[in-house]
């Protein structure tokens, strides 16, 4: 089983602008990935989890102002949840320690 290989970010950056160019078939074989490859971070692109630089929406590809809020509102909810989730993991290790240190001090004690 092979390796699996790790590309920096400005490469896919750089993979994805000339697939978008000549067609990512074509720039995947002149850059030597698999096409799979090129599509995925293109994918990544366009979800916004590979940010290409300023200039780089087409109008097809732009969001509108109340999708993008869309978008903002889940980031959000996704967000207060997990920090929700980290308060309550604190409040659970802040009592385990408390219990163990006090159990520790009972049988140093003994």
């Amino acid at each position: 089983m092979g390796q699996k290989k790790i590309y920096d970010k400005e490469y896919k950056v750089q993979a994805v602008k000339l697939g978008r160019e000549v067609g990512f078939s074509k720039a995947a074989e002149e850059l030597g990935i698999p096409t799979d490859t090129i599509y995925g971070w293109n994918k990544a692109a366009k979800a916004g989890r590979l940010d290409l630089g300023p200039g780089q929406q087409t109008p097809q590809t732009a969001r509108t102002l109340a999708e993008e809020n869309e978008k903002l509102r889940e980031e959000v909810k996704s967000l207060s949840k997990e920090v929700r989730r980290l308060k309550e993991e604190n409040e659970f290790l802040e009592e385990a320690s408390a219990f163990f240190a006090a159990s520790r001090r009972k049988s140093v004690k003994n």
